[in-house]
């Protein structure tokens, strides 16, 4: 981030950079795959879902699928939108459970009213701020995906963008947007005081105003934890920490969940398949292959295209 050429969104536009050979790299980087798996825990956690049901969520810049592995772990269902096919194609290779849409978010969610609930992204909104076509306009393209998304999502739900603004511009150029959708919430910052640690979300609130969660991080036992807050009528940010519980005492507060790769985990990977109806009886298809037939406003696009002879 220090450096307008380290930053992956001044190198092209996200489709033409996340190509073949970069979507591999990014997704066998062992490093990458842990901070994903960290920042979606949090950004699921900061979603506050309800514990008895599963949801229905949408994950914005999927990528890969390595977010939507830890929503399939919760035992939540989960739809992934995605620019780049390269991609998208390495998600259907790993199997992953969620349906894929490759779409530009840029364009707005195409979904209909309520349907989700609940959202997250994670790395991908920041992406919407530069123009890579002269047609683009950041401002335009940030509100048609904020509004679209305000739709596509249940009264009382969440979103939970995580993002890596490049300054402070950006961030209330992303905000100003969200708020002018309809949106309240505010930014929640974990670890503040970290240059490598620290991670913005922001969690926005539909239909009503709730309760901002804490950021986490480490603070004077004289001050009080705070966030950076926004409603429809004014923006103020007030960054402050939080005592963060160590990762085993997190882990240790989830209950109920099978342990990765067991054998009680991959049978109830299989249950959720069969529920989903990924197993296609068709001899000569992909079983395990995720497909979605989404009719967009300017396309109708099947993913990944001519992975299932049953699908007319």
């Amino acid at each position: 981030m220090a450096g307008s050429g380290r930053r992956p969104e001044h190198r092209g536009p996200p489709e033409l950079f996340y190509d073949e050979a970069e979507a591999r790299k990014y997704t066998q980087n062992s490093r990458v795959v842990e901070i994903q798996a960290q920042m979606s825990e949090r950004a699921v956690e900061l979603l506050g879902l309800p514990e008895d049901r599963p949801c229905l969520l949408l994950d914005v810049g999927c990528g890969s699928g390595l977010s939507g592995d830890y929503i399939s772990e919760e035992g939540h269902y989960w739809i992934g939108m995605d620019i780049s096919p390269a991609m998208l194609d390495v998600a259907v290779e790993r199997e992953v459970e969620g349906d894929l849409l490759l779409a530009d978010v840029g364009h707005g969610i195409p979904f209909r009213p309520g349907m989700f609930d609940g959202c997250i992204s994670i790395s991908a909104v920041q992406w919407l701020c530069n123009a890579d076509k002269k047609s683009h306009s950041p401002p335009k393209r940030l509100y048609r995906f904020f509004s679209t998304l305000y739709t596509a999502l249940a009264r009382g739900s969440r979103a939970v963008l995580q993002l890596y603004p490049e300054n402070s511009e950006q961030l209330e150029l992303i905000t100003a947007q969200a708020m002018r959708a309809g949106f309240t919430g505010g930014m929640v910052v974990d670890y503040p005081n970290s240059a490598k640690a620290k991670k913005f979300f922001l969690c926005l609130f539909v239909g009503t105003s709730g309760t901002l969660p804490k950021g986490l991080g480490t603070e004077c036992a004289d001050e009080e934890p705070h966030q950076a807050k926004f409603t429809n009528e004014r923006y103020h940010m007030d960054v402050k920490l939080q005592v963060l519980p160590n990762r085993e005492t997190r882990f240790k507060n989830i209950k109920g969940k099978s342990v990765k790769k067991s054998r009680d985990w991959i049978l109830e990977k299989k249950e959720r398949r069969r529920r989903q109806g990924k197993f296609c009886p068709t001899a000569n298809c992909k079983a395990s292959s995720p497909v979605c037939l989404v009719k967009v406003e300017w396309q109708t696009v099947l993913w990944p295209p001519g992975v299932c002879n049953a699908v007319a």
